[in-house]
């Protein structure tokens, strides 16, 4: 009888959390996109943009620490944009290696991020997935080492859910995170750059070698481009090959 009952009860707790998950998630299109704000960017992706409730990975381009940092501000922009207009950003994280002031300086402040340590990758993904089923998030980051189809799967169809952004920062080990197949519906590898040169003492703002590996029902690209600023958002460099303006003088310059 007694299992009869705490079967019933598990039932009822299902449906609650169920209820919850869709009210959380009501007024939410599940075909709605989050563009970049940058013509040269978004005019290249598929959708225009990133879809809201679908799974995205960034990746350093290399090993190197100041790769694995662009890469992680460059989803911490992503994320920022998302929280103003959806509140909360969840960061799920195996390693005590988050630089605070940095996240802020991408445009996602203390005040909108919710940190969970986790053990290692499954715990990591176990996060993402529950708070992706959520609804309530703006957005879920996590960092991983490994994982593969099914697991990016899963997130996929929590996101689809939830109607949540999943944000997912590969870390690398010995080789090419990106090389792991996965469901990711974009895949990014984000390699930092030399800054713009000043005109006094200091340094300019960052610079990253951006590259769209991979995305669902489009060709990949690469671009350079100026790093996330307060508000997340990314810009052109002033003078970019990249710039129809700037393009026209390249194009005079190799005809002389």
């Amino acid at each position: 009888m007694s299992r009869v009952v705490s079967m019933e009860r598990a039932l009822r707790l299902e449906r609650l959390r169920a209820e919850v998950r869709g009210i959380a998630a009501a007024g939410k299109d599940p075909a709605a996109v989050l563009p970049f704000g940058l013509g040269e960017l978004d005019a290249r992706l598929a959708g225009k943009g990133l879809a809201d409730a679908g799974v995205h990975e960034a990746a350093g381009a290399t090993g190197s620490y100041s790769d694995d940092a662009a890469a992680t501000l460059f989803l911490a922009g992503i994320a920022a944009r998302r929280a103003r207009r959806h509140g909360t950003v969840l960061w799920a994280i195996a390693r005590r290696d988050l630089f605070a002031p940095g996240l802020a300086q991408a445009g996602l402040g203390p005040d909108k991020l919710l940190i969970a340590e986790a053990g290692n990758d499954a715990d990591v993904l176990a996060v993402m997935e529950e708070g992706l089923r959520h609804g309530a998030l703006a957005a879920v980051v996590g960092e991983i080492g490994r994982a593969g189809l099914t697991e990016t799967r899963r997130l996929q169809l929590a996101a689809e859910e939830g109607g949540t952004m999943a944000l997912l920062l590969r870390r690398w080990r010995r080789d090419d995170p990106l090389a792991e197949p996965s469901s990711a519906l974009t895949r990014w590898r984000i390699g930092s750059a030399p800054s713009a040169p000043l005109s006094m003492p200091g340094i300019g703002r960052a610079r990253w070698h951006v590259e769209l590996a991979r995305q669902r029902g489009g060709p990949g690209f690469s671009l350079l481009l100026e790093a996330s600023d307060a508000q997340g958002r990314l810009a052109l460099p002033a003078l970019s090959s990249h710039r129809p303006d700037q393009a026209d003088r390249t194009d005079e310059r190799r005809a002389a």
